[in-house]
């Protein structure tokens, strides 16, 4: 059987190659987003397709845009986090008191 050291070595070198790997495939690759490539698509096929709806806001910078995106993304992984870990922590409360219960029933 594999230690976990060797095996924790193992995956980081796999998730290391999985990250570097699109870098070195697509050296000359456009890494843009899903909205960009929609748009080109949308003007590709109807050239005189008019925008009928506008943001709102728009941030100032790409940083103060990829600070919000994170911020959003983080904020759904913390309440995602919190559903999971409530409904685990009810689930080990209610089998800890089933084991007491038939505990105090065989007494």
């Amino acid at each position: 059987m594999m230690s976990k050291t060797k095996q924790n070595v193992i995956l980081l070198v796999l998730v290391l190659a999985l990250v570097i790997a699109p870098f070195i495939v697509a050296s000359n690759g456009k890494f843009g987003g899903s909205d960009d490539q929609g748009t080109e698509q949308i003007f590709k096929n109807d050239p005189h397709y008019k925008v009928w709806a506008h943001p709102l806001w728009t941030p100032p910078s790409g940083e103060i845009e990829s600070l919000l995106f994170t911020v959003q993304g983080s904020l759904g992984t913390g309440i995602i986090a919190y559903v999971i870990g409530n409904a685990h922590g009810k689930r080990t409360a209610a089998k800890a008191k089933g084991k007491r219960d038939e505990k105090e029933e065989t007494k």
